[in-house]
């Protein structure tokens, strides 16, 4: 079975602070995130995006990335039979 990265744009949420990260998934589970450059963050196109998009916080990718720790499917982490692997290339 081949996996595939996906990623999206969501508002990340601390409790002192509040942007936009493009996260990364895996067969729809998030485990990975970056941070974006101000210009990126400040584009319509993106905040519109994440503005439709599930709302992220550390809670939520400490989680995820347990659960997939726990069943060798962390891309960063395991080796995996990945549809796409360029995608995590991208990664900043």
């Amino acid at each position: 079975m081949k996996y595939k990265i996906t990623t999206s744009y969501n508002w990340y949420e601390t409790k002192e602070d509040r942007f936009i990260i493009k996260t990364y998934y895996i067969n729809g589970i998030p485990f990975t995130f970056d941070e974006l450059p101000t210009l990126v963050q400040d584009d319509p196109e993106i905040i519109a995006w994440a503005n439709q998009q599930l709302t992220m916080s550390p809670e939520i990718f400490y989680q995820k990335s347990f659960y997939l720790i726990d069943e060798q499917c962390h891309p960063c982490l395991f080796e995996m039979d990945l549809e796409n692997p360029e995608v995590l290339d991208q990664m900043l």
